[in-house]
């Protein structure tokens, strides 16, 4: 379907690297690439594993995209030992020939009790690492994507895009809307 719609690409989650030589099988029998991957941090501490998974699914640049919701409202010292440990994952994948990122969600823009953001301790702490911009999910986090494009563009190596929808709507999509669709400004932001 993916591919008869005209994409050429998808980016793969944990959950679909069981088999990576079988993923790696449909994936070329549609057309379809996978030059970016999510993997939770659990996953990324197994490098070998990733690194094979990643080679053999052609992923270019490795992608940790979340951490368990207890962890969301940790203090500045845990996130910025947390980012350490993103900064020595980062260097690792960058030496085997990835590139390597955070995906942020709404969590990272909530202010710690230092009023520092994690988002901003993640990107000054791990210097080195990419960022997936999440971009409907920063405004979900009560914050003005324009603001983290202008500041820290340099750092985003790809996007995720959807909308918001409107008060009430699509509460079967946990409010998401299909980009033009929603509430963000998305003729400014672009």
């Amino acid at each position: 379907l993916l591919a008869r719609l005209g994409y050429a690409g998808v980016e793969g989650y944990g959950g679909l690297y069981a088999d990576p030589a079988a993923l790696r099988r449909d994936l070329d029998a549609n057309g379809l690439a996978t030059p970016t991957g999510h993997f939770g941090i659990d996953q990324l501490r197994d490098k070998p594993r990733v690194v094979e998974i990643a080679r053999t699914l052609g992923i270019n640049t490795v992608i940790c995209p979340f951490i368990a919701q207890e962890s969301w409202k940790q203090s500045d010292a845990e996130w910025v030992s947390f980012a350490q440990e993103l900064a020595e994952l980062g260097k690792f994948y960058t030496d085997q020939g990835f590139g390597f990122g955070w995906h942020n969600h709404h969590f990272e823009f909530w202010p710690t009790e230092g009023g520092r953001t994690p988002m901003e301790i993640i990107l000054e702490t791990a210097t080195d690492i990419d960022w997936e911009m999440d971009v409907a999910w920063v405004t979900r986090g009560e914050s003005n994507p324009a603001d983290w494009i202008e500041k820290y563009g340099q750092r985003i190596t790809a996007v995720h895009v959807k909308d918001i929808a409107p008060e009430g709507e699509a509460t079967d999509e946990d409010g998401w809307a299909d980009v033009g669709h929603g509430t963000m400004g998305w003729n400014a932001l672009l």
